[in-house]
């Protein structure tokens, strides 16, 4: 706890120094000082939940020889995304559209994205009243965070070199083109499917990839024949709730503004997240027997996941019902992986997989012009299930595009460089044998 309060109070003082360092830009047409605030806080946010959010929650998870391999899965995804991310990842996922697929390579670089002294208007979508290159920053944190969540399911027994290569090609060829197909014009967006923060881009993209890591990778040494607890507990809950907080400029900060749909958001995400926090552990104590603080953690963190697709779309009535049911499917989808005969390590696809699953669908059922306006997009329950068919047509393409494409990515890192430690490694632990070093002397 000593490293971890740290780090904490420094991401925090960098959050609040964010939040004040907008200014009334009205220099530059058509910006709103409040909403580049907003951003710019959101911003700082969505990048605590991979760090350090994420990473204590992944690595008090691990059992403790492998704690530090695990963290640096968390940490190295936020430098090497972000290198990616302005070079070639935005402009694939935001550049010109080509057959609805991807961008091109335009703003390779991030050629053309306007800076402060242009001379000329710094957002070239007038639709939005932020920077163009707050814009690019805001949406590099969700490629950053997907990456880091796949690791979840391969986490200690993923070879350090292994995972630099596929990071890289996975970005490029699987998150790239689906952020484009969903956020950048591409064909699941002119088809209407409603991803309000991430629950395809981020959420089954993840779960679908780690499901496909896990299988392809195999189980970890041991797995099944003894007991692989987390080793830090306390670990895991201030992880989780970083990812609460960081949540929050996830899903508001998706509004783009500061207004009342981010309002909105902002409830519906709370709402979602003590629901399903309180359905996981319900269901655990009757069906496990006991509450823990783990099972807590987790319930939270599937309710987030839950409303991540629906944040924009739902009353709160409606976010609790999500939450309430996503907390439950992810607790039995977390409980009966063993029977499925997959070693997700951290329940990268329990979690995110299958929470994510359920809020796009859910999206199509509880979507309400409360919210959305009178025409703006509604669900089943007010009379449109056209648009809970879409939404199962864009789970189902993501799925399937993530699954089959994270595996042949992974074939291809695994023929340029071994995805795995041999087993004396693994044994060891991976912090000693790739990064020679320990967590705790």
């Amino acid at each position: 706890m000593k490293r971890i309060l740290p780090i904490t109070s420094a991401a925090l003082i960098w959050l609040l120094y964010l939040c004040g360092a907008a200014s009334a830009d009205n220099g530059a047409r058509g910006i709103d000082s409040g909403a580049v605030a907003w951003l710019l806080s959101s911003t700082a946010m969505v990048i605590v939940m991979t760090l350090p959010g994420l990473a204590l929650f992944y690595g008090g998870l691990s059992r403790r020889h492998h704690v530090l391999s695990t963290i640096m899965y968390s940490f190295t995804s936020l430098a090497v995304v972000g290198v990616v991310w302005v070079l070639w990842g935005y402009s694939l996922a935001f550049g010109q559209d080509m057959a609805g697929i991807m961008g091109n390579f335009a703003h390779f670089g991030l050629h053309g994205i306007p800076l402060p002294g242009s001379g000329g208007p710094q957002n070239l979508n007038m639709n939005l009243a932020i920077p163009d290159s707050l814009f690019v920053a805001f949406q590099g944190a969700f490629a950053v965070i997907t990456v880091a969540l796949i690791s979840g399911a391969y986490a200690e027994r993923f070879r350090f070199s292994a995972f630099l290569l596929f990071s890289v090609l996975w970005v490029t060829f699987i998150y790239a083109p689906l952020a484009h197909w969903v956020w950048g014009g591409g064909w699941l967006a002119r088809i209407g499917s409603l991803d309000f923060a991430g629950g395809t881009v981020v959420h089954i993209s993840a779960g679908a990839s780690g499901l496909a890591a896990a299988m392809f990778l195999g189980k970890r040494k041991g797995y099944g024949k003894e007991k692989m607890k987390p080793h830090n507990v306390p670990m895991v809950v201030t992880g989780a709730g970083l990812l609460w907080f960081g949540w929050f400029g996830f899903n508001a900060g998706s509004a783009m503004a500061a207004d009342g749909l981010a309002a909105s958001a902002f409830l519906v995400t709370n709402a979602s997240a003590a629901a399903a926090a309180i359905g996981w552990l319900a269901a655990e104590w009757i069906h496990g027997k006991s509450p823990t603080a783990v099972g807590i953690a987790s319930g939270a963190v599937a309710g987030l996941v839950a409303i991540t697709p629906a944040a924009g779309y739902v009353t709160p009535m409606a976010g609790l019902i999500i939450g309430l049911v996503g907390g439950i499917l992810c607790y039995f989808a977390v409980y009966y992986k063993h029977r499925m005969g997959y070693d997700d390590a951290f329940d990268a696809f329990g979690i995110h997989g299958i929470g994510g699953i359920w809020g796009s669908l859910a999206t199509g059922i509880f979507a309400s012009s409360l919210i959305t306006g009178p025409n703006g997009p509604t669900g089943l329950l007010e009379g449109n299930p056209a648009q809970l068919l879409i939404q199962v047509a864009a789970v189902l393409a993501t799925f399937i595009f993530c699954f089959v494409g994270s595996a042949a990515i992974l074939k291809m890192t695994d023929i340029l460089t071994p995805l795995r430690p041999d087993a004396d490694a693994e044994l060891m632990g991976l912090d000693q044998t790739e990064h020679k070093e320990s967590a705790y002397n």
